[in-house]
C-alpha cells in the first residue's frame, strides 16, 4: 500500500547520543524534496497536541508540533521524538499592525532571542513562523507585507542557526496568497500548510501558485465545520465516527503518496481530549479521560502497518426516529422520540453506551477561540443502551444529540446529530 512506502524504521536515536543538537536539511533527489536529519532520511509522522506523548513513539510516530518552552521540548527529546518549533507572530485577526514598523521590529527581535536560546536543544526540527499569519475572520483582505516581516525573520534565523529549516504556516483560503510568498519570502525553505477537505488537490494547488520547494501538512484532520453540509439554521453536520475513520484514512493515503515528492510529512490534529470547536468532539482523538477514538488506532496502523492488539469501536451513525442523515430534524417541544446508534466492534466487544443532548454551541470566528462549551442538559434521556427515548427540550431552538460507544478496553467512539425546537 502506498502509504506503507513511508513507514521506515523508527529513527529512535533522532540526536547524537550526548544530547548534540541535530542537523536538517533539505535535499533534493531525482525531483523529489527529503528531510534529511542526521544525514539519515526522515519522514515527519506527527501530531498536534502535547498530551499522550508517550503514545506518540509507542504507535509510530516521531515528531510533535509544539512550543518552545525547554520543559516541553526536554520531553519530547526523553521519548525520542523531536519538534516542529512555533514561534510567535501575531496575526492582524489579533490586533498586529505590519505597517507598524517599531512593532514588527520588536516581535522579530523576539523570535531571535527564542531561536538563539532554543536552537541547540536536540528536540528542534524545524521552525514556524506564526500560524495562518494571512487569515482574518471570515474571509478580510490582509496586509501583504506581513510576508516580508515572516521572510525578514526567516532571514534572521538563518543567520544564527543554519541547522533547523524555517518555515510559516498558512490555512487554505485564498490560495493565490501563494503565489506572493514565492515572491516576497525567498528565505523560506518550506511552507506548512494546514489543510483538511481540500488535502486531496494541495499539491496541484501549490503548483498552481509557483510553490516549488517542499512542503509540510502542518495540521489536518476530519473535514472541517466550514466545510460541511449544515442543517437550515447553519449547524453544521459532523462526521460520524466510521466516516472520521474512512475520512482520515484517505487523507493520510494522500499525503504520503510517493508521487506527491514535494511533501515531507504530516502533523495529525488533535491529539488531545476533548476540545470545544464547535462541538467538543469535533477534532478530539481522545475523550476527556484519556479513552482512545478509533483514529489513534488507526495512525498506529498508518504509521507503522501493523494494526492494535485491541481496536476500538466505531460508531457508524446515530438516528432520530425516521429522520434520514441530512435531513432538517425538527421536534415538538417536550414531545417524546426515539434514538439509536449503529456501531461496531472489530474484536466484538461488549459494547456500552452513554447519550447526551447539548444546546448547540455559540460559534466563535476563529478555532474555538472564546467558544464556551455548552453543558448535557439533564432528565431528557431515558436509558443508556443502543435505542433511548428522549424527550424534546421545552425551549425552542438548536441542539445536538451525541452518543458515545465504550468497549471496556481502553477506547470509545462517538457520533451526534443536531436538532431543532419549534
Amino acid at each position: 500500500m502506498k502509504k506503507l512506502l513511508f513507514a521506515l524504521p523508527l529513527l529512535v536515536l533522532l540526536y547524537s547520543v550526548n544530547g548534540q543538537p541535530g542537523i536538517v536539511k533539505i535535499k533534493n533527489e531525482n525531483k523529489s524534496w527529503r528531510l534529511m536529519l542526521n544525514g539519515q532520511p526522515f519522514f515527519v509522522k506527527g501530531v498536534v497536541g502535547n498530551s499522550y506523548l508517550e503514545k506518540v513513539k509507542e504507535y509510530g510516530g516521531n515528531s510533535i508540533r509544539t512550543g518552545s518552552q525547554k520543559e516541553q521540548l526536554d520531553k519530547v527529546y526523553k521519548l525520542g521524538l523531536n519538534a516542529l518549533v512555533n514561534l510567535p507572530a501575531g496575526a492582524e485577526r489579533d490586533g498586529m499592525n505590519y505597517n507598524d514598523t517599531s512593532a514588527v521590529r520588536k516581535q522579530t527581535e523576539k523570535i531571535i532571542s527564542i531561536v538563539r536560546n532554543t536552537k541547540d536543544h536536540p528536540a528542534v526540527l524545524m521552525w514556524a513562523i506564526g500560524n495562518e499569519l494571512d487569515y482574518i475572520p471570515p474571509l478580510e483582505p490582509f496586509n501583504p507585507k506581513v510576508w516580508d516581516a515572516v521572510n525578514s525573520a526567516a532571514r534572521a534565523i538563518h543567520a544564527i542557526d543554519p541547522n533547523h529549516p524555517v518555515m510559516t504556516v498558512i490555512g487554505t483560503s485564498l490560495m493565490e496568497k501563494v503565489a506572493d510568498i514565492v515572491k516576497r519570502c525567498p528565505d523560506l525553505d518550506l511552507l506548512g500548510i494546514n489543510s483538511y477537505g481540500d488535502i486531496y488537490t494541495l499539491s496541484s494547488t501549490m503548483k498552481k501558485y509557483g510553490w516549488t520547494k517542499p512542503f509540510l501538512i502542518s495540521e489536518w484532520g476530519p473535514d472541517g465545520y466550514w466545510e460541511v453540509r449544515k442543517t437550515p439554521w447553519k449547524a453544521p453536520y459532523e462526521q460520524t465516527g466510521l466516516e472520521k475513520y474512512i475520512c482520515y484514512e484517505k487523507k493520510y493515503q494522500s499525503i504520503t503518496d510517493p508521487e506527491n515528492g514535494q511533501c515531507l510529512g504530516s502533523y495529525v490534529f488533535y491529539w488531545s481530549g476533548f476540545k470545544q470547536e464547535t462541538t467538543h468532539t469535533w477534532f478530539c482523538m481522545f475523550d476527556s479521560t484519556g479513552l482512545e477514538s478509533p483514529l489513534v488506532g488507526l495512525m498506529h496502523y498508518l504509521w507503522t502497518g501493523e494494526k492494535k492488539k485491541n481496536e476500538a469501536p466505531v460508531a457508524d451513525s446515530v438516528n432520530i426516529g425516521a429522520f434520514i442523515r441530512y435531513q432538517a430534524i425538527m421536534l415538538d417541544p417536550g414531545s417524546i422520540q426515539n434514538a439509536k446508534v449503529t456501531a461496531h466492534d472489530p474484536d466484538n466487544d461488549n459494547l456500552t453506551y452513554r447519550w447526551e443532548i447539548r444546546n448547540e454551541a455559540k460559534y466563535a470566528s476563529y478555532a474555538g477561540q472564546g467558544e464556551k462549551v455548552p453543558g448535557p442538559l439533564p432528565d431528557l434521556i431515558s436509558g443508556n443502551k443502543v435505542e433511548i427515548s428522549f424527550k424534546a427540550p421545552s425551549t425552542p431552538g438548536a441542539y445536538r444529540l451525541f452518543a458515545y460507544v465504550y468497549d471496556g478496553k481502553g477506547h470509545f467512539s462517538t457520533a451526534n446529530l443536531p436538532f431543532y425546537v419549534r
